[in-house]
């Protein structure tokens, strides 16, 4: 064992009286907190309604942890289900377990039917949000010091972690500290937040490539990290289903911002109206240029009754088929 180390937190529990606190639960509850604050900071710099970000978040939030909980699940599959396995694990989420890309994925999704239901534009939310996603990471991640289990190769360094035998991986009982996988990516977390700040600045980024910068530069650093992750996933395949999904957002962030080097902001506020919506109020479909107002239009909600005009013929034609305007002369 180092001679200094990073301990780690006996049980992950904070008493205080009767209440019990965990601490993988603070910890993504503080990074929540931290990217609604930042995303309505700068919602609101940019001319934004205020609390338009809270009321958001709180459709956002709820899809965002779901996502988070089902992606980990999926690419971490052998530690849920399998021999020796209880998949009731699967709700543990305190002993950890909630992965940023699912939250992303599901929380995009929830606050895109949200802005399109009420005309909000999606840019600005974006871009608001954006440098705040990574650095809510930076704070979330700490959880899994709480729960010791994220953790890389037996280290002597002096900020190598401490991990209990309870927590230790087969094999590795025999050693006491490991590398702080959690720390290596708050560190990088943050670094993230600090360019994507500047790039956001400097090249005018939409909210979309914005977002995309976002998930490029947490994917590479997860790449990292990913690759001295102990499990295993990992000695029994030579890549895991989660680099690939990270080298296919890697390539797919590159591919994007190139394809959309020449966007740039700012963006409205709020969406255009659209027509022929039935869940979007006051969207009543125009009249087609062959319609009028019928004569019963005042006692209808629009005002108006669609009327096909007739044809010139009949009644609009005297002997020997001449118009009536020619007939009047």
């Amino acid at each position: 064992m180092a001679v200094a180390f990073l301990p780690s937190p006996v049980d992950g529990l904070w008493r205080v009286g009767p209440v019990v606190l965990d601490g993988y639960a603070l910890c993504v509850v503080l990074g929540i907190a931290v990217a609604i604050w930042v995303a309505e900071r700068r919602y609101r710099a940019v001319g934004g309604r205020p609390w338009l970000i809270l009321d958001l978040a709180t459709v956002v939030v709820p899809a965002a942890l779901l996502g988070a909980r089902l992606e980990r699940v999926i690419t971490n599959s052998r530690l849920y289900f399998g021999h020796g396995r209880d998949w009731v694990d699967i709700l543990r989420i305190a002993d950890g377990g909630l992965g940023l890309p699912g939250a992303v994925v599901a929380g995009l999704a929830a606050a895109w039917l949200w802005c399109r239901y009420t005309r909000t534009g999606i840019g600005p939310v974006l871009g608001a949000a954006a440098p705040g996603l990574v650095l809510a990471e930076a704070a979330g991640v700490w959880g899994n010091w709480f729960a010791q289990s994220l953790y890389g190769p037996p280290s002597s360094w002096p900020w190598a972690v401490e991990i209990a035998p309870s927590h230790r991986l087969p094999g590795y009982q025999s050693f006491g500290t490991f590398q702080p996988l959690f720390l290596y990516e708050s560190v990088w977390d943050v670094l993230a937040w600090l360019l994507l700040i500047f790039m956001i600045r400097w090249l005018a980024l939409t909210g979309a490539r914005a977002l995309v910068l976002c998930a490029g530069l947490y994917a590479v650093g997860r790449l990292g990290t990913q690759e001295l992750r102990l499990g295993a996933a990992r000695h029994s395949a030579p890549i895991t289903l989660a680099q690939l999904v990270l080298l296919a957002a890697i390539a797919g962030a590159a591919a994007y911002l190139y394809a959309t080097r020449a966007r740039q902001g700012p963006e409205p506020l709020m969406a255009e109206p659209r027509r022929h919506r039935w869940w979007a109020p006051g969207t009543a479909p125009r009249l087609a240029d062959d319609m009028e107002p019928g004569p019963n239009a005042s006692r209808m909600a629009g005002g108006a009754r669609p009327v096909r005009r007739p044809p010139d013929s009949g009644a609009d034609q005297a002997a020997g088929g001449m118009p009536r305007d020619e007939l009047a002369n």
